[in-house]
């Protein structure tokens, strides 16, 4: 049998052993990559006692440039949610948060409100918070959450007083939009209706849907050179729906249909890539209607 030779003994300067070190292997949280930006987790929280369901729509659409929805809730009492809000939370996912008023006078849904953003808060659930509401009582849940760090978006109507639009980081105003004019009906004639020929299958067409160009609008806005990506302008759609396809309009992609806008100005940037923003014309209308 092969005989080893004795490991050797390290020693300190007064004889005794010295203490062995043994090679740890890396362990996996130490070989892992640098942590990776996440997207915004946004929760959007709607006072329905407070609010018509007309501007839920409107509000999710305010939300998507911010980041993912994860939290959706609407908070009211039995009257309101079952009578004017229930189609408005089942069609766009929302959590009914059904409280029930103890006492005359009392809402408790605001306060199941409050406490629940706050939980979302401490518990990293959410990192943007938008309270749909044109109550003023929100104003302090309002500081309290932007103390905490977290930011604060208001939709609301013009209605809202100025100590919730200042408590928040951005207040976004929504205004119910006009009634349509009732149809008029043409009279019926005696003449018989002519006969339609046969004609052949019309060609596909493309249509120019008006929110598209609102979307690059509020972009827009918010960079210092008034433009935003193509991919993240697509994104932004998906987002607002996801069920959002070029082609339901009757093109090709995303860059075929921003093509089509006389609104929109398309620019392929250095790196290949495209950018959008509003076009001149409408940029100095809309400096017009600011001056």
């Amino acid at each position: 049998m092969p005989i080893h030779a004795p490991a050797k003994v390290r020693r300190t300067t007064d004889g005794h052993p010295a203490p062995t070190h043994h090679a740890q292997p890396h362990s996996p949280q130490a070989m892992s990559s640098p942590h990776q930006p996440t997207e915004t987790r946004v929760a959007v929280l709607v006072d329905c006692d407070n609010t018509t369901p007309d501007i839920l729509d409107y509000a999710l659409r305010v939300v998507a440039q911010f980041g993912r929805v994860v939290l959706r809730r609407g908070y009211g009492n039995h009257t309101t949610l079952s009578r004017n809000w229930q189609e408005a939370l089942v069609r766009q996912a929302f959590t009914p948060c059904l409280q029930y008023q103890y006492a005359a006078g009392k809402n408790p849904a605001d306060i199941a409100l409050a406490l629940d953003a706050l939980e979302a808060m401490f518990d990293h659930r959410a990192d943007k918070f938008c309270l749909v509401t044109s109550d003023s009582d929100f104003a302090y849940l309002c500081r309290k959450l932007r103390e905490r760090g977290a930011t604060v978006c208001i939709v609301g109507e013009a209605k809202t007083p100025d100590a919730l639009r200042n408590a928040s980081d951005q207040f976004f105003e929504w205004t119910p939009p006009a009634p349509e004019p009732a149809a008029h009906h043409d009279t019926p004639t005696d003449k018989p209706a002519p006969v339609k020929a046969e004609t052949p299958k019309p060609a596909i067409i493309k249509r120019r849907p008006k929110f598209v160009a609102d979307a690059v609008a509020l972009l827009a806005a918010g960079t210092s050179e008034g433009r935003v990506s193509l991919a993240q302008l697509g994104q932004y759609l998906k987002r607002t729906d996801p069920g959002f396809s070029p082609a339901i309009y009757g093109h090709s992609g995303l860059l075929d249909m921003v093509k089509t806008y006389d609104l929109l100005a398309l620019k392929k940037e250095e790196g290949g890539h495209y950018t959008v923003g509003m076009s001149q014309a409408m940029e100095a209308l809309a400096d017009g209607g600011r001056g």
